[in-house]
């Protein structure tokens, strides 16, 4: 890998032409992102200014970067992945129209080599449909002249932009004796974002269905390269190749491939185990595909045949997984989904001498949670845990907020059996988790990750494959 001296020879170079850059004036066009900038700007105070950066690249060690990864945000704004940029929107006000704006990085030839392409503010303007674009270093003096007698800016509060828009407001002051105003409103923008990003358009819906079903692939290929002895490590080789050669650019998320008692650790993360005859393996991935997660989980015995005991568990998270999609409907609430897979869980624990009492007592008084601690689900898109209220927060009691067509929410009830006294030892150390991913409808749900066996006639007959 090339040191970094040699990338920094270039950084002059390209303050150079920042300087020298001046505005490129484009035609906006329709694309998804155009629309949603529009969307936004409908929602804001006429003449108000939004401003919304990317996040930057961070440094792993030495002279050697994370793979970088946009801004969710940003990106749901601009469908822009390059690092160093900002996207500017300034709502309409009288006769003055809505303007959306790019800052990014100069074209730099020298810089290109090392790095790769940069489409400069000439090419980005045109290609993503930004009314005019500018260099990032411009960013500064181009917000004082954006901000005078602006109303109220929007950004998101409490971030690090924080000290910049101090910056930009000073700026903008200095120059009260001439009349100019600053904003008097500071607005935080996420919470307007969250809600948009929460209804998934039909170009969202496709990159998702296609990300699960990539993931869905990935999962069925390492059930089939599971056997006895085999490690943790190589079964998550299968996912990630089977991620990347379908155009994947990562995973969304750190795998979870669990053997044996690993597997009633949650967040399990090491995947060094070597999985024993008998093991069940849990296996949680997804990909990430444009910007859009996948996020599945399949259990499955690593020598291809379910014990009794096994059996009997996987068969009631996949009942209790049953009545939670059946609650995945246009104007039900949220959280019907939860309850209806505790109740069969409950109800489960109970028939296998898991639990004693009686069904009401032990959902009560959260019995259950011995056995199943998290949530049936939550939403998913541009992050896999994704943004949006859970509750409807416009209501005094707050109560959980309808479905609604558009959301994509997972659905993953789980049982983890860890040894205690009173649990028969039969269960011990079973622990299993049935995730897909699910997209709310006008008339019900569509399972995104329906490709990935799931019932365990399925899971056997295909592990007996050669």
């Amino acid at each position: 890998m090339a040191q970094r001296r040699h990338r920094d020879a270039a950084r002059p170079a390209e303050r150079t032409a920042g300087r020298a850059g001046a505005r490129r004036q484009g035609r906006a066009v329709s694309t998804p992102y155009a629309i949603r900038r529009a969307r936004l700007l409908a929602q804001m105070t006429p003449g108000a200014v939004a401003v919304l950066p990317t996040a930057p690249e961070v440094t792993r060690n030495a002279d050697s970067e994370y793979l970088y990864r946009h801004d969710s945000y940003f990106y749901y704004l601009t469908g822009f992945t390059e690092p160093e940029a900002t996207v500017v929107l300034v709502a309409a006000a009288g006769d003055a129209p809505a303007r959306s704006i790019l800052f990014c990085r100069q074209k730099n030839v020298e810089r290109e080599i090392w790095e790769g392409f940069r489409h400069g503010p000439d090419a980005a303007c045109t290609a993503f449909g930004f009314d005019e674009a500018h260099a990032i270093d411009t960013l500064d003096d181009e917000m004082a002249k954006l901000l005078s007698n602006a109303p109220s800016l929007y950004y998101p509060l409490g971030s690090a932009l924080d000290a910049r828009v101090a910056g930009w407001l000073s700026a903008v002051r200095a120059k009260s004796r001439t009349g100019v105003t600053a904003p008097t409103v500071m607005a935080d923008l996420l919470p307007l974002l969250d809600e948009m990003r929460l209804l998934k358009d039909e170009h969202e819906q496709a990159i998702m269905q296609r990300a699960a079903s990539i993931s869905a692939a990935a999962h069925i290929r390492a059930m089939r390269a599971a056997r006895a002895g085999v490690y943790e490590y190589a079964l998550e080789a299968e996912l990630l190749y089977e991620f990347r050669r379908n155009g994947a650019q990562a995973p969304a998320y750190n795998s979870i491939v669990a053997a044996g008692a690993n597997a009633c650790v949650l967040h399990y993360s090491a995947n060094n185990a070597q999985s024993r005859d008998g093991d069940l393996v849990l296996i949680d991935a997804g990909c990430e595909l444009d910007g859009y997660a996948s996020d599945i989980t399949r259990t499955f015995p690593v020598n291809g045949k379910f014990s009794e005991p096994q059996k009997r568990l996987y068969e009631l998270v996949l009942a209790a997984q049953a009545a939670a999609l059946d609650a995945i409907v246009p104007g039900l609430p949220y959280s019907g989904a939860h309850e209806a897979a505790v109740r069969v869980l409950a109800q489960g624990m109970l028939d296998l001498g898991l639990l004693q009492g009686t069904l009401d007592d032990i959902i009560a008084d959260k019995r259950y949670t011995q056995f199943y601690m998290h949530g049936t689900g939550h939403w998913l898109g541009m992050d896999v845990h994704d943004v949006g209220q859970y509750r409807d927060v416009t209501q005094a009691d707050k109560p959980s907020r309808a479905l609604q067509a558009g959301m994509v929410v997972t659905v993953e009830p789980g049982i983890y059996v860890r040894p205690a006294e009173g649990v028969p030892e039969e269960y011990w150390n079973i622990g299993i988790r049935i995730e897909d991913d699910v997209l709310v409808t006008a008339d019900g749900h569509t399972i995104l990750s329906a490709a990935a066996p799931k019932t365990v006639a399925e899971i056997e007959q295909l592990m007996q494959q050669p």
